[in-house]
């Protein structure tokens, strides 16, 4: 499985930008599609996930001004971030936790949790 990340940027305070996390495979499923992000210095931490149900989980720091979305045919999640802040600086992460077909003697599925390799967010004057 290989995740696919774009739309990261500079953007002055204030600004919007829209991140998309594209997966491709042999996925079965995707229960959980989340961003998590990690500013300089700083430990990761969960910014928004989405289950395949529609349930939606927000950090409190970007309720409001980020909204997060998917799009299950296309195995696809996005982040809409609009008034960005300084504080919102960082490397922005998707993460899907999904069930991936296995081809060995016998067909299988096994969950795996994947992470995509990051996409750089600037908001700065």
């Amino acid at each position: 499985v290989q995740l696919v990340e774009s739309g990261g940027g500079l953007v002055q305070p204030g600004g919007s930008l829209r991140l998309s996390c594209a997966a491709s495979g042999n996925i079965l499923s995707i229960n959980v599609m989340g961003w998590y992000r990690q500013a300089p210095g700083k430990q990761r931490e969960l910014v928004a996930t989405i289950t395949s149900d529609g349930n939606i989980n927000y950090a409190d720091s970007v309720k409001s001004r980020f909204t997060i979305s998917r799009d299950n045919a296309k195995n696809t999640s996005f982040l809409q971030m609009n008034k960005l802040e300084p504080e919102d600086t960082g490397v922005y992460y998707c993460n899907v936790d999904l069930l991936e077909t296995f081809y060995g003697l016998q067909r299988y599925s096994q969950r795996r949790i994947y992470w995509g390799q990051g996409t750089q967010v600037t908001a700065s004057s």
